[in-house]
């Protein structure tokens, strides 16, 4: 018998939230006529979709567009600042989930309005979020997103790799253990999600290394739970995809919970 999957629910309040997450905890499938923009002021927070998963460890703040619906995941205690974005002002931010860094003025821009006592539609609570929507539409965003298949066989294998990311399984004997050809997976991984198998793991991997060195694990520790021969081949992937060494990302995201 096939697994019954819950619906999406709709969620309607849009009032602000500060919520503690235990870690492993997660948020079921849901979505909203208004945008949303969370904000882990310590831990990390997974949000997925149907087309793709973004990790914002702490000092990063993901945006989800309204209509968009997505579950969540977090890592460690997680102290997740929710703020709704109403869909006039959500227009002028990115039309998918993204990630971005949250600079100095978005960030006590963002913690003053979750925190205000005051009415979300008051002036200064209005003039708040627009302070935080006019610096986030230009905001670098984290080019971190992890496509997800819809293709069966391809989502067999990527859920191996999700349950395992340091696995050095090759893609022969990921077919092998789920039924499909390597040939096939192969052009699947580049027909679907634009990318290679090498290069999808890797992301996957580069994401969970987010989350790893967030929590203060040292640079060669996670190096070897990921999978790496060695921690100068980490470092070299992470460098070119996340643009700062993880020594120093590291450093930044302890900084911040401290």
């Amino acid at each position: 018998m096939a697994e019954l999957v819950p619906e999406p629910v709709f969620w309607t309040d849009d009032s602000s939230v500060c919520e503690l997450l235990t870690h492993g905890e997660d948020v079921a499938a849901h979505f909203h006529d208004f945008g949303q923009l969370r904000y882990a002021v310590s831990g990390a927070l997974v949000t997925a979709t149907e087309v793709g998963t973004w990790v914002a460890p702490a000092n990063r703040i993901t945006w989800v567009p309204p209509f968009y619906v997505h579950s969540s995941r977090s890592y460690g205690e997680t102290d997740v600042r929710v703020l709704g974005v109403p869909a006039a002002l959500a227009e002028r931010l990115s039309a998918e989930p993204s990630v971005f860094v949250a600079s100095a003025l978005i960030r006590e821009a963002y913690l003053a309005v979750v925190s205000d006592r005051e009415p979300v539609d008051s002036p200064r609570a209005r003039l708040l979020l627009e302070v935080v929507v006019t610096e986030l539409a230009r905001a670098p965003k984290e080019p971190l997103r992890l496509p997800e298949p819809s293709d069966t066989r391809l989502k067999a294998v990527t859920d191996l790799l999700h349950a395992d990311p340091a696995s050095p399984a090759t893609l022969r004997e990921l077919g092998h253990r789920t039924g499909s050809s390597e040939r096939t997976l192969s052009r699947l991984f580049s027909s679907e999600l634009s990318m290679s198998f090498h290069q999808w793991r890797t992301l996957l991997r580069i994401q969970r290394a987010l989350i790893e060195l967030s929590e203060g694990t040292s640079v060669t520790d996670t190096a070897v739970r990921l999978g790496w021969a060695n921690p100068s081949s980490f470092i070299d992937a992470f460098t070119n995809l996340v643009g700062q060494t993880p020594g120093h990302y590291r450093a930044t995201a302890r900084t911040t919970h401290d």
